[in-house]
């Protein structure tokens, strides 16, 4: 796959990826080989970095609109903010089975066509759901990895900001990274103050350390 394109790479991924919900692209007559993308605004100012698209996202082919996207949107409709104000992205654009994360191994494989769309977008603050999202931009370093482990173990995640350095389009590029617990209803320790959270971010930007 030398010198394809990022989408070009995704749909070669996903037309031998197993563990995709095909019965869910099926029900909604969708190619389980197109990667559910979101991107967006290349100049925006926030990059929403989640872990995997769900049925909603399947069936309109759009990021973010299933129950827990609908918390994020809530909270851009509290702000006035629109899609436009977003770069949207996923560690993996498959819907699972089951809506179980992707292995590691997963995250990986589809990592470097995702760094090339990471690229095209020229902000630096990303907010990261759940632990899956924030790991993510640990996975090219091992000394990042450590980093972004530390951090995660720190009781005040969810209210600090970290940077990492990743390399991307053989230039290093520097991110500061605002993570959220995953907005998922299961997530019952932090489901009520998710919107707290993010509003928090959003509106602050963060302390970076």
């Amino acid at each position: 796959m030398h010198g394809a394109t990022a989408l070009e790479q995704l749909r070669w991924i996903g037309s031998e990826l197993e563990g995709i919900d095909l019965d869910c692209y099926r029900r909604h007559g969708r190619d389980p080989k197109e990667p559910v993308l979101g991107l967006g605004n290349a100049q925006a100012r926030w990059c929403f970095f989640g872990r995997d698209p769900g049925e909603q996202e399947v069936r309109l082919q759009r990021p973010f609109v299933g129950g827990a996207g609908q918390k994020i949107r809530a909270v851009m409709a509290e702000l006035a903010w629109s899609d436009d104000d977003i770069y949207w992205m996923n560690t993996v654009p498959f819907k699972p089975i089951g809506n179980k994360p992707w292995p590691v191994a997963v995250r990986r494989r589809c990592r470097p066509a995702l760094l090339q769309l990471l690229a095209s977008w020229r902000g630096v603050s990303v907010v990261t759901f759940g632990e899956a999202a924030f790991k993510w931009f640990g996975m090219g370093s091992p000394e990042t990895r450590r980093t972004i482990e530390e951090f995660w173990a720190r009781a005040d995640k969810y209210d600090a900001s970290l940077q990492v350095d990743l390399e991307i389009a053989g230039a290093e590029r520097r991110f500061t990274l605002h993570p959220v617990p995953h907005p998922s209803g299961a997530n019952a320790v932090w489901a009520a103050q998710f919107p707290d959270l993010l509003k928090a971010r959003l509106c602050s930007g963060a302390r970076a350390t």
